[in-house]
């Protein structure tokens, strides 16, 4: 069986789209996906995801999350060596090293385009840095936080086209070892 990532969209921020982990764990076995394990409560679940494509495990996902869970939200779905890809094509290596917090994955349905990152890039107002290296994640530097930035999700996935998640690197790094 393939190793998988699931990364919810906007689970357990505020008092919309709650949901306990262990109800997810669960949705996950009773969907016959085995081994699903969480990391922390924000929508994070490693499993054993069999031959199916991502697109439609994220389908499912989707689907079963609203039935099964009153939970409406994306699903994004990586497997073990498209996330090892992922972080060995991080463009921003010193970053990664020296300050994880502040660089973010951004796990994205489609894969974003040069010019569609260029142009994010020349819409940002503020120290930020984004970048992609082929691929359906693009990285980005908030290099005076991500609280008060005015770069924020709903401005990457108008310019790059796509839905999309983001993890902190610290976050990605510990996904990786669970997937390992």
């Amino acid at each position: 069986m393939a190793t998988h990532i699931a990364l919810l969209r906007a689970v357990n921020l505020g008092p919309h789209g709650r949901v306990a982990m262990a109800d997810l764990r669960a949705m996950f076995a009773e969907l016959g996906f085995a081994d699903a394990e969480t990391l922390i409560a924000s929508g994070n679940v490693a499993f054993e995801g069999g031959a199916r494509s991502d697109a439609a495990i994220e389908a499912l996902l989707e689907k079963e999350a609203e039935a099964r869970l009153g939970l409406k939200t994306d699903f994004f779905v990586r497997k073990a060596a498209e996330l090892r890809a992922a972080i060995e094509n991080n463009p921003f290596p010193a970053e990664a090293k020296a300050d994880p917090g502040h660089l973010v994955a951004m796990f994205m349905k489609k894969a974003p385009g040069k010019d569609a990152v260029a142009g994010l890039q020349a819409a940002i107002q503020g120290r930020e840095t984004v970048r992609a290296i082929g691929g359906r994640e693009a990285y980005v530097v908030y290099p005076d936080g991500i609280g008060r930035s005015k770069l924020g999700v709903t401005m990457i996935e108008k310019h790059l086209g796509s839905r999309g998640t983001g993890r902190n690197w610290n976050t990605v790094l510990k996904l990786a070892a669970m997937v390992e």
